[in-house]
């Protein structure tokens, strides 16, 4: 028979296992340096600004201070995993040079030479500017199976990748307009 504390620890290993088997691993708790204070976690990400690789700190934000920071629309496509309608977006029929970045963050996310015309009415891309810009997991949501791309800076939803994306990768990046702001190459 089960006792409430035998059945927690079934169902926490039986998570694991789950996560093992799809190749993930849960998420991971961040070390606390103090009451209500969390230790940064240091990336490695592609900077355009400095034309190679920097280090820097993941961030975290609570639900509150990003909905102070952004629109609604921001916040619902990037924090709650929202779509933007189709042809809607600032960024979709955007054909200047430039970089596209993470509209929470500020992460480089794509450049402007590898944006295509997809016809699906979000802004698309065949590459990321670097594979460790951005993180990808799969998506079951909405009854398809779907591979959803965030921010690896901050976690933000982006959009989602799928294989039917011009050569040479074959990927489409499909992403939303509400969670990128373009930097125009002049700028950057």
């Amino acid at each position: 028979m089960y006792t409430r504390r035998s059945f927690l620890i079934t169902c926490f290993f039986g998570l694991i296992a789950a996560c093992q088997q799809k190749g993930s691993a849960p998420a991971a708790v961040m070390p606390q340096t103090g009451p209500g204070q969390v230790t940064p976690t240091r990336i490695r990400l592609y900077s355009a600004a400095k034309k190679g690789y920097i280090m820097s700190d993941k961030v975290i934000k609570s639900p509150e201070e990003w909905r102070a920071l952004l629109t609604p629309e921001q916040f619902h496509v990037t924090r709650e995993h929202g779509t933007e309608r189709a042809y809607s977006g600032a960024t979709w029929n955007n054909h200047e040079h430039g970089i596209y970045q993470c509209i929470c963050c500020g992460n480089d996310l794509y450049r402007s030479e590898d944006k295509y015309e997809s016809g699906t009415g979000w802004p698309s891309f065949w590459q990321p500017i670097a594979p460790e810009n951005i993180t990808t997991r799969a998506d079951n949501s909405l009854f398809s199976r779907r591979t959803e791309v965030l921010c690896s800076r901050c976690d933000a939803h982006l959009g989602h990748v799928f294989d039917d994306g011009p050569k040479p990768t074959g990927l489409r990046y499909c992403m939303n307009s509400a969670a990128m702001k373009f930097i125009k190459k002049d700028s950057v």
